[in-house]
């Protein structure tokens, strides 16, 4: 089973340093019947053999459907999960986010959350979510937070609070053709020692998805060095840049051979003729560009 290569999560005042799988398992759409329940729930297990420790969830996907089809795949497995959720912005309040959280945890079945999201920058002030995270981590109920879609003068107005340099993570759109957040957004989060876990890393549902999967030069590169195209992608999306390891990918999937792909694409090393022929395909941003977000 891979185990390498992992992302580390910085220690915080209460909590130690962690690492995690680079690739870990996402959960959009699931809980809403485009695939078998029992399916579903034995996909994320067979993650959690397979190294895929870390599961994606939140609220709003299938409106708390997904996090149900968690707790029931996670029961009696609990202790082998880092389990991250996240809360609308609009039950992002001082008061509403103790009372989601707590309803999450319920869907979930367990006490705690490993991690806890904003999930996008929304009319309620930070200043409050960030007390109502403070109040939930001292009550035990999560045990770090973080952020989800922000763009980098977002991120510079978090940490500019009190509290704000504790966030954990920030969680946005980025895949080999959504290359945006390079410009600007992954050096600041470098530099301030946050890391990105990216959703949707292999592209978009529907056409572009699609489109990228076939693109010839994505299956020329995948072709040559004897793996999928999904598996490629992966590996670009976690790759190291100047040497740092700092992106989690967090795939969805609902099938056994599925799922066993993303987890043997941990052991992918792309070379340097490889990278080369990809950002040549589809070239890293020469200006800032917006967030772009699904």
């Amino acid at each position: 089973m891979p185990t390498s290569p992992r992302v580390r999560l910085a220690a915080t005042d209460h909590e130690p340093a962690i690492d995690l799988p680079a690739i870990g398992q996402g959960t959009w759409y699931l809980g809403e019947g485009l695939a078998p329940r029992e399916d579903e729930v034995r996909a994320l297990q067979h993650g959690l053999a397979h190294g895929l420790t870390l599961i994606d969830t939140a609220e709003m996907y299938g409106d708390g459907g997904a996090e149900e089809v968690v707790g029931e795949a996670l029961t009696g497995r609990r202790a082998e999960a880092f389990l991250v959720s996240k809360v609308y912005p609009w039950n992002a309040g001082r008061d509403s986010a103790i009372a989601a959280c707590e309803a999450s945890l319920r869907r979930l079945r367990t006490d705690h959350l490993d991690l806890y999201l904003l999930h996008w920058p929304g009319s309620v002030p930070l200043a409050e979510t960030l007390e109502a995270f403070e109040r939930l981590r001292e009550a035990g109920k999560i045990r770090r937070f973080g952020v989800s879609n922000f763009d980098v003068d977002e991120m510079a107005a978090l940490t500019a609070l009190p509290g704000g340099t504790a966030c954990a993570v920030n969680q946005v759109l980025y895949h080999l053709g959504s290359r945006g957040i390079e410009h600007s957004l992954l050096p600041w989060q470098r530099a301030q020692g946050i890391p990105t876990m990216a959703y949707c890393p292999l592209a978009q549902a529907g056409s572009l998805r699609r489109d990228l999967l076939d693109h010839p030069e994505v299956k020329a590169v995948a072709a040559g060095l004897g793996i999928m195209p999904t598996q490629l992608l992966l590996a670009w999306a976690i790759r190291a840049v100047d040497g740092a390891k700092d992106v989690i990918a967090i795939p969805k999937a609902t099938r056994l051979a599925h799922v066993e792909q993303n987890a043997a694409a941990l052991a992918v090393e792309l070379d340097a003729t490889s990278l080369a022929r990809l950002d040549a395909a589809f070239p890293a941003p020469s200006h800032k560009t917006p967030l772009d977000i699904v």
